[in-house]
């Protein structure tokens, strides 16, 4: 009795207010910084589409890349005689036979609101996955919380990746904006704010216009999901030459795409609010856009190529829609889920992304092939040498903070990128998207140091990046685990990555000693 009350007061009191999440504890935890650092015998992936090269040997000195040295040939011992020497007080991290790549960044990250109520949970979820930099869009827990830990996080009194702050159009107004001159406005206030770019959602195309020519003059970067509402008379082509820099998710795109059509085929009961409408329906709208490879199908991706605009398309805050039962079931739930976020995922009617009032064969398999249409289209602005980003909007439908970053990986994959193109989509392409690439992205002479550790081959396996590893059958025929982050390093900090996870573990325990929670399948009682 006591855990079914402690469900339906957090079902009925959860929301995505601002402010909801605690702030995270200014504690030290990693080692470092140290005056210089050594990392010894790595097998480098450096971001670039290089492919790996090893041993080699990682000096850092005050947190930038002094040099990569090679030290020798897999196979046979390392030539110590060209090692580089280790000066008085510096520090050396023995990494041989560890695959090495430059920190992660998740391009769509919420910290969390009323569902995630501790920023500590989640950045520890973070940067246990190797994620160093994270772009906050929306800047949900409102952006004086977001500026306070970022500048912490730069400072590293917190243990948290980079923040990049992204606030939602007209947050903080204290009226509706409804002229271009209002919209210019809060852009320029935006900024004096310390924003670092705007999140849009759709407005009305004079709206948009001049927001966007503001932003763009401002040197601001910009993100939208071209929602619903506004996509008919406002969609991703008509954003990208206004100077929208990234497109998330794919709404939108589709729209633009349509050759037969100007509005998407909605039902005729359709409600917007109702969210089974929404999300049943978003899954057959690829299936209405210009086929591949036609006219008009190739002249969109062209130009969006040609304005060097960035796709940002979260592949795996979907996936339920596909296969609802492989994200409920996905096995760190047990452990690393909190209580609270547990039950903001179950079918709700009120709950964003909680859409499953019926869900079954044929909305999987509609989105099964909307996946399909989807990933040809990103695959191929990949090859024609369009930017694609990994973002994972983790914290809802079932898809978990750090978890669901690297199951966005292992989608890109699916999609048809090799595995050294996914680590640069991750890496240095994410550098480029929000314009940092002079610091971060990949592993170069004069960068930061920010890295990845694993003691697996992730282009062999990227499964080896989830905190619980992957599954190998031993040469004594037993099953095992294998991988998970050794360590993520950001800024010169070494952080134990299996020590963080089990923080989170630890977190999650508590709470559910405390509540008697017990995780249960949606409609199971007992």
């Amino acid at each position: 009795m006591k855990n079914i009350l402690y469900l339906l007061g957090l079902v009925t009191s959860l929301t995505l207010a601002q402010g909801r999440i605690a702030k995270s504890p200014e504690v030290k935890e990693g080692d470092g910084p140290f005056t210089q650092l050594i990392i010894r015998g790595v097998t480098l992936i450096d971001g670039t589409g290089a492919p790996p090269i090893g041993p080699v040997d990682i000096v850092v000195k005050q947190n930038r890349i002094e040099r990569i040295v090679n030290v020798g040939y897999p196979g046979v011992p390392i030539t110590e005689e060209r090692r580089p020497k280790l000066e008085t007080g510096g520090k050396e991290l023995k990494a041989e036979g560890m695959y090495l790549m430059p920190g992660f960044i998740d391009m769509h990250g919420h910290i969390g609101g009323g569902q995630a109520p501790n920023a500590e949970y989640v950045f520890k979820l973070w940067m246990s996955h190797g994620i160093t930099t994270v772009r906050d869009p929306s800047a949900g827990n409102g952006l004086d919380w977001v500026l306070e830990h970022k500048q912490k996080s730069a400072k590293n009194s917190i243990t948290a990746p980079r923040l990049h702050a992204y606030t939602s159009f007209g947050q903080g107004s204290d009226k509706p904006i409804s002229t271009p001159e209002m919209a210019r406005e809060w852009v320029r206030s935006n900024k004096a704010k310390g924003a670092d770019g705007i999140k849009f959602f759709g407005a009305a195309p004079d709206i948009m216009q001049a927001a966007l020519e503001e932003n763009k003059k401002l040197g601001l970067r910009s993100a939208c999901h071209h929602a619903q509402m506004d996509v008919a008379r406002w969609n991703v082509l008509k954003s990208a030459r206004a100077g929208l820099t990234s497109m998330e998710h794919w709404y939108g795109l589709p729209e633009a795409l349509f050759a037969d059509r100007t509005i998407q085929d909605y039902p005729l009961d359709y409600n917007y609010q109702n969210e089974q409408h929404r999300f049943e329906n978003a899954g057959k709208l690829w299936k209405q856009a210009a086929p591949p490879y036609s006219e008009h199908w190739n002249n969109v991706m062209n130009e969006l190529i040609k304005l060097d605009f960035t796709l940002d398309p979260t592949f795996n805050i979907y996936e339920a829609s596909r296969d609802l039962h492989r994200a409920r079931r996905a096995e760190w739930h047990e452990e690393y889920t909190l209580p609270q976020l547990w039950s903001f995922f179950q079918p709700n009617r009120r709950a964003h992304g909680s859409y499953w009032f019926a869900w079954g064969t044929e909305q999987e398999v509609n989105w099964r092939e909307n996946y399909a249409l989807w990933m040809k289209f990103v695959n191929e602005y990949k090859n024609r040498g369009g930017r694609v980003t990994t973002g994972s909007d983790s914290g809802f439908i079932f898809q978990l903070y750090g978890f669901a970053y690297i199951r966005e990986l292992e989608l890109l994959r699916e999609a048809g990128f090799h595995p050294l193109e996914v680590i640069r989509s991750a890496t240095l392409y994410g550098a480029q998207a929000l314009g940092v690439e002079k610091d971060l992205g990949s592993v170069e002479v004069g960068k930061l140091a920010d890295f990845v550790l694993v003691d697996q081959n992730p282009l062999e396996n990227l499964q080896v990046l989830y905190g619980t590893g992957a599954i190998k059958l031993s040469d004594d025929n037993k099953a095992i685990r294998v991988g998970g982050v050794r360590y993520t390093i950001k800024d010169g900090i070494i952080y134990d990555a299996k020590k963080l996870l089990a923080d989170v573990k630890k977190m999650v325990d508590d709470e559910k000693a405390k509540t008697g929670f017990v995780l249960k399948q949606p409609g199971v009682e007992k």
